[in-house]
C-alpha cells in the first residue's frame, strides 16, 4: 500500500516540481530542494509521486503545459490545477489513494495561500474563508452542508424557514450548528472547532456515539476516534478575518507554523529558538515584514536560503 501523504506535504512536492522545471538553473534553489528531500522520509515519498506524474506531461500539449507552469510558479494554486488535471486525465493510482488531496483540488470553492474570501450563501448564512481553504456547499430539501477538506472558515447560520439542519464536515467528524457563529479548522490529522455565539453539537466519524455539545467561549480538538477536553477560546482567534494573527505568549516554533499557512515555500524554525515566547498581532498578508521584525525584538536571525525557503536561526 501507497504510504498516507498529508496535503501540505504533496503540495510542497509540487511547488518544488516546478520551481526546479522552470527553465532557469539555481544552484541555491537545487540545494534547498535536496535538504528539503532529505528532512523527511515523507517528502521523497511525496516527490516520487510527483515524479511518477512526470510520465503523464507528455500526454499534454506542449504549449498548454508550459503556459501552465508558469502560471504555477506565481500562483501555488495553479500547481495543484495542474497536477488535478494530470491525474484526472492519466487515471494515475494515486487519485486512489489520496482522495482528500484531490478532492480539495477540485473544490466548488478554494482559497490560496495569500488569498481570503468571503461568501454569503443561498439561505443567508455569512462564510469567511481563510488562506489555503478547500470546501464543497451541499443544500438541498433537508440539509445545509458544508464539505471543508483543508484550511478553516468563519460561520455565521442564517435562520432556516425550512428548518434544515446545518452541518460542516471534515475527515475527522461533523460539527452541527446550533444557532450559532463559530470556526472549523481541518488539519492534517484532527479538526480544531471554535463557538462565538450558541452552540455546536460534535460527533467523531468512527465514534458517533461520542456526542459533545460546546457553548459559546470554548474551543476542542477532536480526531475520527475522539474528542479531547475543552478548554477558553483564545482571544484573537479569528483575527484572520481582519488580516491578523495575534498571538500572546506564544511559544516562537508555533508562531512560525502558524505564519506559514500564509507563506508559499518552507518556513522553519530551529529548534534552539522555539521555545522563544512572542507576543502580538501581525499582518498575515505581509510576511516579509513580520520576518524581517522578529530579529528586532528576538534574539534570532532570518536566513533565506531562497525566496521560498526561509529559516529563523539563533544569533
Amino acid at each position: 500500500m501507497a504510504t498516507p501523504l498529508d496535503l501540505k506535504t504533496l503540495e510542497a512536492a509540487a511547488t518544488w516540481y516546478v520551481q526546479l522545471n522552470d527553465g532557469m538553473p539555481d544552484e541555491a534553489r537545487t540545494q534547498a530542494w535536496q535538504i528539503w528531500l532529505q528532512a523527511s522520509p515523507q517528502h521523497g515519498a511525496a516527490w516520487a509521486r510527483v515524479e511518477a506524474l512526470q510520465q503523464q506531461w507528455a500526454k499534454v500539449p506542449q504549449q498548454a503545459a508550459l503556459s501552465g507552469l508558469s502560471a504555477a510558479q506565481k500562483q501555488r494554486r495553479e500547481v495543484l490545477k495542474i497536477l488535478g488535471m494530470l491525474v484526472a486525465v492519466g487515471g494515475c493510482s494515486w487519485l486512489a489513494v489520496e482522495q482528500v488531496p484531490y478532492r480539495s483540488m477540485l473544490a466548488q470553492q478554494r482559497t490560496s495561500i495569500r488569498e481570503r474570501r468571503s461568501l454569503r450563501l443561498d439561505d443567508g448564512t455569512q462564510l469567511e474563508m481563510n488562506a489555503d481553504t478547500a470546501l464543497d456547499i451541499h443544500f438541498d430539501a433537508n440539509q445545509r452542508l458544508i464539505r471543508l477538506y483543508k484550511g478553516e472558515i468563519l460561520v455565521q447560520t442564517a435562520k432556516d424557514p425550512a428548518l434544515r439542519p446545518f452541518s460542516v464536515n471534515t475527515g475527522d467528524g461533523s460539527v452541527k450548528a446550533l444557532g450559532t457563529q463559530f470556526s472549523v479548522r481541518q488539519m492534517d490529522d484532527r479538526t480544531q472547532v471554535g463557538v462565538l455565539e450558541a452552540a455546536v453539537e460534535i460527533r467523531p466519524r468512527q465514534q458517533p456515539e461520542q456526542v459533545l455539545r460546546l457553548d459559546a467561549g470554548h474551543q476542542v480538538t477532536f480526531d475520527s476516534h475522539a474528542i479531547q477536553r475543552p478548554h477558553a477560546l483564545p482571544s484573537g482567534s479569528i483575527a484572520w478575518v481582519r488580516g491578523m494573527l495575534s498571538v500572546d505568549d506564544w511559544r516562537l516554533g508555533d508562531f512560525i507554523a502558524a505564519l506559514s499557512r500564509y507563506r508559499p515555500g518552507v518556513l522553519r524554525c530551529a529548534t534552539a529558538v522555539q521555545d522563544l515566547s512572542i507576543s502580538g498581532a501581525f499582518r498575515i498578508d505581509d510576511t516579509d515584514t513580520v520576518l524581517e521584525n522578529l530579529s528586532k525584538s528576538l534574539p534570532v536571525k532570518v536566513r533565506y536560503l531562497t525566496r521560498y525557503w526561509v529559516s529563523i536561526e539563533p544569533v
